[in-house]
């Protein structure tokens, strides 16, 4: 190894907003035997690492710290080089440009299970790549896992110039289906830059009026009622419950996503709620469509490490046009 034994590194050490994160100089994380030690050339910032940082909703705490972050580092998305890999690692080798989750990437170094990983795909920036793996996956897996879209169907996508959303918008024109996206007006030429056939300004109009149906409704708003979007399914139709910062300190967008659950056994329309995996296997396939051309990760702006900070203050504002990334 020559890598050093320290690094910088954003830290948390209790719950709160962007005024916790400081960064500072600890020691560099050592891969286990199935991980991979990533010298990390960008991190995405996700919704989730904004919960994370402020312990909200409160139930998250009993698994990520009661009192504070377990761990310090926030961070999950990255893109970077392989520098070390652990005994049992097959798939990498020292050298190779990867993307995918790691623990604790807002930090010059940080180490990475194999399994959620995959190659940075030749036509990408390593910004380009950390933008995508959080909300690349979930958007992959409420599409194609949960919502099984098929050529030729509806999809809706509520809160489409997301992280989320662009990528969601993307994905299903990939797959065949015709896209109409939800969101401000400003942000419309983007979703319409992006493939979706129809957009929808949430300000002037009502995607759940009755007027129109589809087939599969991806929300990741979580504004609207659950009864009220469901009416906007076609009989047979899916929505796939992604997001929304509504419901309380204790439980979040969790009791939203309960109360859809409970709907879903009646009336034939089904509605689902799921926690989102990064693996291996959706990070490759979008791999695929970056290469084809077929998607692209929209980077709305790239902050230093040492401005962590205002990245997340930005993320807050609610102008975000995609994704934010920030670059040790």
């Amino acid at each position: 190894m020559t890598e050093p034994a320290a690094m910088r590194a954003v830290v948390q050490r209790a719950y709160g907003s962007a005024d916790t994160w400081r960064v500072e100089e600890i020691d560099r994380p050592t891969p286990t035997e199935q991980q991979v030690l990533v010298k990390v050339e960008a991190a995405g910032l996700d919704r989730g690492t904004w919960h994370l940082m402020t312990g909200e909703p409160r139930l998250v705490r009993l698994v990520m710290g009661l009192r504070r972050p377990k761990n310090p580092v926030p961070g999950t998305d990255l893109a970077g080089t392989v520098v070390e890999v652990g005994s049992a690692v097959t798939r990498f080798g020292v050298g190779d440009r990867v993307f995918g989750g790691g623990h604790g990437s807002f930090a010059e170094y940080s180490v990475a299970h194999e399994g959620s990983l995959a190659h940075v795909p030749s036509t990408c920036t390593s910004e380009q790549a950390a933008a995508v793996p959080v909300s690349g996956c979930t958007a992959w897996e409420a599409l194609h896992i949960i919502g099984k879209v098929q050529p030729g169907q509806s999809v809706l996508v509520v809160g489409a110039s997301g992280g989320v959303g662009t990528f969601a918008v993307q994905i299903a024109k990939a797959a065949g289906a015709t896209v109409t996206g939800v969101c401000s007006a400003a942000k419309a030429d983007l979703v319409r830059a992006l493939g979706a056939d129809d957009v929808i300004d949430h300000a002037v109009a009502d995607f759940a009026d009755g007027t129109r149906t589809w087939d599969l409704i991806i929300d990741n708003g979580g504004n609207t009622p659950i009864r009220r979007v469901r009416r906007v399914l076609t009989p047979k139709g899916t929505l796939v419950l992604v997001g929304g910062e509504n419901g309380g300190k204790w439980i979040g967008p969790l009791g939203r996503s309960l109360r859809g659950a409970a709907m879903s056994p009646f009336g034939g329309r089904r509605i689902v709620m799921f926690v989102a995996k990064l693996r291996s296997a959706e990070l490759e396939q979008m791999a695929g469509l970056m290469e084809a051309g077929s998607m692209i990760a929209s980077v709305d702006r790239v902050y230093p490490l040492e401005q962590a900070a205002d990245a997340v203050r930005y993320l807050e504002s609610g102008a975000v046009r995609g994704k934010i990334v920030v670059t040790p």
